[in-house]
């Protein structure tokens, strides 16, 4: 098995005196996609917040190869190798899009091939058409892909997306599943809050299910394939 990229044990999480985690769990292995799943209001972007250090836990371990980073500050958190496409996309409407993205560029371990502007430019064409385009110009898939490249010139260790395609069109959420596959395959480690989870059930190696703050099930794609009440009874509306 590949090295554990991210290990989280124990979280617990509040938002003032109102506990919104009970003892998540889950990691990440090197090179592996993951998902989080569960409906809205179960802790899944508490728990992407919790491991950045956006909330502070008040209890558990947030290990990052290793290394324990919880209760630092989450600039730190994200120098570690974390990089966030946040839910709503939050990029800046009154940048263009290169600035958008040479606005989070860094480096900090010198991996080698490192991810920059023409490098997102050529993964993403369609940024490179509209590079002098302000942010709040572009249509939402636009700005879902300047998210998705803005993470990546952090070059993270970990891409971690919260609503990775809500709001989107079907072919802009089938352009970016094969963005996330084709980023995959060249070794890039994911966790991925999404609700369409046919989609997801084609490229994510394993999943967690979150219900009331709490990992109600957990094991790999194939497990989760061979159980399919579990869509019913923890992804239904």
């Amino acid at each position: 098995m590949a090295p554990t990229l991210l290990h989280v044990q124990d979280l617990h999480s509040f938002y003032g005196e109102s506990q919104a985690l009970f003892g998540v769990f889950l990691s990440v292995h090197a090179g592996e996609m993951v998902t989080l799943l569960g409906r809205n209001g179960m802790g899944k972007t508490t728990t992407l917040k919790s491991i950045l250090g956006l909330v502070r836990p008040r209890d558990g371990v947030v290990r990052i190869e290793g290394h324990a980073v919880q209760g630092q500050p989450a600039h730190r958190i994200a120098r570690a190798g974390l990089g966030l496409v946040p839910e709503g996309r939050q990029i800046f409407p009154n940048l263009t899009v290169a600035e958008n993205l040479v606005a989070t560029a860094a480096n900090p371990t010198s991996g080698a091939d490192p991810w920059t502007l023409e490098r997102v430019f050529t993964f993403f064409p369609r940024l490179a058409e509209r590079r002098r385009q302000m942010g709040g110009q572009l249509s939402g898939g636009e700005q879902q892909m300047l998210a998705i490249g803005r993470a990546l010139m952090t070059n993270p260790k970990l891409l971690m997306l919260d609503e990775a395609t809500e709001g989107l069109a079907p072919m802009v959420r089938a352009e970016i599943w094969r963005c996330l596959a084709q980023l995959k395959a060249d070794g890039q480690s994911i966790l991925v809050i999404d609700k369409y989870v046919d989609a997801l059930t084609r490229i994510a190696d394993r999943h967690y299910i979150i219900e009331k703050g709490r990992i109600a099930w957990y094991g790999t794609n194939s497990d989760f394939l061979d159980e399919p009440a579990l869509k019913e009874r923890y992804l239904g509306v």
